[in-house]
């Protein structure tokens, strides 16, 4: 008879595993509606090494076994991989092409946003959604955004961004609707850059 998997060590998640999962999804989505705004997510019991507190919550919400995830060298850590594969069942996938989800924990080194699947006009949806973990949402050079979702403008200053994302997302924007989505995350909060969203520096 085959035994269960041991739990022994394992990071707990939710402590409310279906109200807070809701929570953050919520969270998530008002912040993909509202670009430049900043929202706060509900806090995981536990965070795995080299994560912060709203990727994890992140991925409790929005990991499943139908959605491959790659992460970065500094996201895949042991202690992740394991909280991953137990409180979502997510295949972690070795090409960042073939993820649905990317995980960025070190963005001086990540690959650019024309590496993720970009989707198509026919299926937009099959684009990726490319979580960064910054230094913080606040305190960096200032972005302006317009596009759907915004008055006139929102100004951002997210701090840790790699050089020439601004260029990057520039580009990530001519191919409307297809695209990848960006999540900027920093300790408990996250901050939405849908790709109808039009970025420039200053």
């Amino acid at each position: 008879m085959t035994q269960p998997a041991s739990t022994s060590g394992l990071l707990p998640g939710f402590a409310d595993p279906i109200g807070d999962s809701q929570q953050s999804f919520r969270g998530m989505l008002d912040a993909m509606a509202r670009p430049g705004s900043v929202r706060r997510l509900s806090l995981p019991q536990a965070v795995p090494e080299g994560w912060a507190a709203a990727v994890t919550s992140l991925g409790l919400s929005l990991f499943d076994q139908d959605t491959p995830v790659w992460l970065d060298s500094a996201a895949a850590t042991e202690e992740a991989c394991r909280f991953l594969r137990f409180h979502c069942g997510c295949p972690i996938v070795g090409e960042p092409g073939n993820g649905a989800f990317i995980v960025i924990a070190n963005p001086a080194e990540m690959p650019p946003l024309h590496t993720y699947s970009a989707g198509d006009p026919l299926y937009p949806e099959r684009s990726a959604t490319v979580i960064v973990m910054v230094n913080s949402l606040s305190g960096g050079p200032p972005r302006s955004l317009s596009g759907p979702g915004i008055q006139d403008n929102a100004v951002i200053a997210p701090a840790g961004l790699p050089d020439g994302f601004s260029a990057q997302w520039a580009d990530n924007h001519t191919l409307y609707p297809s695209g990848v989505d960006v999540i900027l995350a920093a300790g408990e909060e996250v901050l939405c850059l849908p790709r109808g969203v039009e970025m420039k520096e200053g």
